[in-house]
């Protein structure tokens, strides 16, 4: 089975996006506070090395819909493609959860956006896909809360930021059970970088 990681933001009271999504805060109230670690430039070498992690190949990616974009419940006459422009930083297939059927939108770069109605079947499809690949469960906190509530992520990497949010939206809220070990950390002034090994 492909090798499944996740990769958040998360502050210090345990928020990984603010509350309020929308399309003029796509990461929530002040939710961009926590990515300026990766977001800033010149950056930290810590940081830089964990913005590469971040952003090295994968064979497939899940997402929630709320990640894809501000767009909520029917798709109507929605022309929306995501955030990150024609190229988005995937090159590969993404498969994005939602209960609305949506064709696939195919973008530059050869990212792929499939949108499927289940946590397992975004899981059996990105298997699928990514071959001997790992697959990263990109977010949001809804995703990333399904994925550790499943069983199924092998790793879970944290970049713990000095700031409080108050609210917003949490992964960790309904999860039962979880064994991580902690098997690298790596700090910078803007993050404190965890590598946890889930078991």
């Amino acid at each position: 089975m492909s090798f499944v990681t996740s990769h958040m933001s998360i502050s210090l009271d345990g928020f990984v996006a603010g509350p309020d999504q929308s399309e003029d805060n796509p990461l929530g109230v002040d939710g961009m506070k926590l990515h300026h670690w990766h977001l800033d430039d010149p950056r930290h070498q810590v940081d830089q090395a964990f913005t590469d992690r971040l952003l090295s190949p994968r064979g497939a990616y899940i997402m929630g819909r709320n990640m894809f974009g501000p767009v909520r419940g029917e798709w109507g006459n929605s022309d929306w493609r995501g955030w990150w422009g024609p190229e988005p930083p995937y090159h590969a297939p993404v498969f994005v959860l939602t209960h609305y059927p949506h064709d696939p939108i195919t973008m530059e770069g050869g990212t792929i956006f499939y949108f499927v109605d289940g946590f397992e079947v975004a899981l059996a499809k990105a298997i699928e896909e990514a071959g001997d690949r790992p697959i990263d469960v990109a977010g949001g906190a809804s995703a990333v809360r399904q994925a550790l509530q499943a069983g199924c992520l092998n790793e879970l990497v944290l970049d713990l930021v000095p700031v409080v949010l108050g609210r917003g939206e949490r992964i960790f809220d309904d999860v039962s059970e979880l064994t991580a070990e902690p098997v690298e950390v790596a700090t910078s002034p803007l993050a404190t970088h965890i590598v946890y090994r889930i078991t």
